[in-house]
């Protein structure tokens, strides 16, 4: 699990390898990460915007953009907390992820980017 505050917003993720949705021989890896997204400030803010980076062993980063996160995009009171599990397949069994939300401060309108902190994606076989 790692964990980053910015801007009075905390992101925790957690990954688990999915081995009944892998198939290594066809270089197939599945995994899930559970974020927890929690609102440390005294003002309410909405998650506008995911950016994420993956990076594959075996090939080329790649780039994953869009509009909130599973189809939500979630407003936070001061003190609540988001979570959401979704997941990334690689080729390898071996990779990283990092990234940032966009998210706006509803009082004022003000937008700006939370980090999501880099967490690894490694097949547990692979670590012997």
């Amino acid at each position: 699990m790692v964990t980053q505050i910015t801007r009075g917003v905390k992101v925790t993720v957690e990954t688990q390898y999915q081995p009944e949705y892998s198939s290594p021989s066809q270089y197939h890896y599945v995994f899930t990460y559970k974020v927890a997204i929690e609102n440390q400030n005294d003002h309410t803010i909405q998650l506008l915007r995911r950016h994420w980076h993956i990076f594959d062993l075996n090939t080329s980063k790649r780039e994953v953009e869009g509009d909130g996160v599973v189809g939500k995009q979630p407003v936070l009171e001061p003190g609540q907390v988001h979570q959401y599990i979704s997941g990334c397949n690689l080729k390898s069994g071996l990779g990283k992820m990092v990234g940032s939300y966009l998210v706006e401060r509803i009082v004022d309108g003000k937008q700006f980017n939370i980090d999501i902190p880099e967490f690894n994606l490694i097949v547990p076989f692979k670590l012997n």
